[in-house]
């Protein structure tokens, strides 16, 4: 089954031209570990290097979305605009197509405050508001309204820190990259052959520029993080379980221990009344037992008297 995934996957690929890489006179040397060789003054990316890059990315992204953690999408480019905004928000995942934001991520609570900042104004322009404005003031603010929606549409469900960055084009969003290596988010990128792969994590060897092939990687992406939601849902479920059953369990402990600390305490109560009550009543026991010595001391003569009556008779 996996052998036949693998190899539709692959036909996938070929068809979409993943293997075309940019022209040999402005390739970046760093991606010859990549590169199966050269046709017509194009560089032929390796499929195989395709496939495992792809594959390592698939299972990254899946073993993230199953921790917990969510994953942002950038690629700016016109080729891959339509199919991040389709692909990722079926799997309600967060995007970012239009231009990258200095301190996106760096500065992530001003972000924030202009999502509330949209929030605002679209309560304002709903709730009719908006009408008791001039018309100057009326432009301004569904003008600054488009432009924050324009921006930072695809973010505005996005209320942490991504646990992966995955980008088409690594030239292109330098400086989404450069943000994520620098507050220690691993990077996912399709990255052509004039790309660095030093500023990846994990790299997938592929044309960039092709619609087709953006689209097979952010679809097979995709798929895996639906498959880590459903895995956090079973690990969500499961520890429901194991709470309950470790509830159950820690309670029916209490039990079962309650009566042996019980049991203790009454045998500890028993022994201690048992004395208490022999103390009780052996005030007038003692009593009676140190009148009768005192009264066989008085009726037992003394030894001394007695030898002293033998010496006399």
């Amino acid at each position: 089954m996996a052998e036949n995934t693998t190899k539709s996957l692959v036909n996938d690929l070929i068809e979409a031209g993943i293997h075309f890489g940019q022209r040999s006179s402005s390739w970046n040397p760093k991606m010859s570990r990549f590169i199966y060789g050269k046709r017509n003054g194009i560089h032929i990316i390796d499929i195989r290097e395709t496939v495992k890059g792809l594959l390592r990315a698939k299972k990254f992204v899946q073993q993230t979305v199953a921790g917990g953690k969510d994953v942002c999408f950038v690629g700016t480019k016109r080729q891959a605009r339509e199919i991040l905004q389709q692909r990722v928000g079926d799997v309600k995942m967060h995007w970012v197509t239009e231009r990258w934001l200095g301190g996106t991520l760096t500065n992530f609570r001003t972000i924030r405050s202009r999502l509330k900042r949209l929030e605002e104004l679209e309560r304002i322009e709903e709730s009719g508001e908006i009408a008791s404005y001039s018309k100057k003031m009326e432009s301004q603010l569904r003008r600054e309204r488009k432009k924050i929606t324009r921006n930072l549409q695809g973010i505005r469900n996005m209320s942490k820190l991504p646990g992966v960055i995955v980008a088409v084009d690594v030239n292109r969003e330098k400086n989404a990259l450069l943000e994520a290596r620098k507050l220690g988010i691993p990077t996912v990128c399709l990255i052509d052959s004039d790309g660095d792969p030093d500023m990846v994590d994990i790299p997938i060897p592929g044309n960039d520029d092709s619609m087709r092939s953006i689209d097979v990687a952010i679809r097979e992406l995709c798929a895996a993080i639906l498959e880590g939601k459903n895995q956090r849902v079973i690990a969500t479920r499961g520890e429901g379980t194991g709470g309950d059953e470790s509830k159950a369990a820690s309670a029916s402990g209490d039990k079962s221990d309650a009566p042996r600390r019980s049991r203790r305490a009454r045998y500890r109560a028993d022994d201690t009344s048992s004395n208490a009550a022999a103390a009780a009543a052996s005030p007038g026991d003692d009593a009676q037992g140190s009148a009768a010595a005192a009264e066989s001391k008085l009726e037992t003569p003394a030894p001394a008297a007695v030898a002293a009556e033998k010496t006399e008779g």
